[in-house]
């Protein structure tokens, strides 16, 4: 079973520009479906973005045009490219894999803009 963890969280300023990564340990990586979800204080979570095996992505919405996902199946690691974030897009990031009925999350890093 697959185990993720999250880092690259903190602090930055509005308009600026951040990087998370999500390094997984196990194998078969690049079977599984990589995800960003986020939740922001007294919000549900929800999915900020999604990468299948086969490299097809999709986003919320609200990040659309701002943010990246990528991954690296030679380093079994799935990355977030935050550019131009918002207050708004404080919140704790998670990653999360899925294969067939394997699913796991991180501990999530915590992300706030603010200046």
């Amino acid at each position: 079973q697959v185990q993720v963890v999250e880092s690259g969280g903190g602090l930055v300023q509005p308009g600026g520009s951040l990087r998370l990564s999500c390094s997984a340990s196990g194998r078969f990586f690049s079977n599984y479906a990589m995800g960003w979800y986020r939740r922001a204080p007294g919000n549900l979570r929800e999915l900020v973005a999604r990468i299948s095996s086969g490299g097809s992505t999709n986003y919320a919405d609200s990040v659309k045009g701002r943010f990246t996902i990528s991954r690296d199946n030679g380093k079994n690691t799935v990355y977030l490219q935050m550019n131009s974030v918002k207050p708004e897009d404080t919140a704790v990031y998670y990653c999360n894999a899925v294969w067939g009925r394997d699913d796991a999350w991180g501990q999530g890093t915590p992300v706030t803009v603010s200046s």
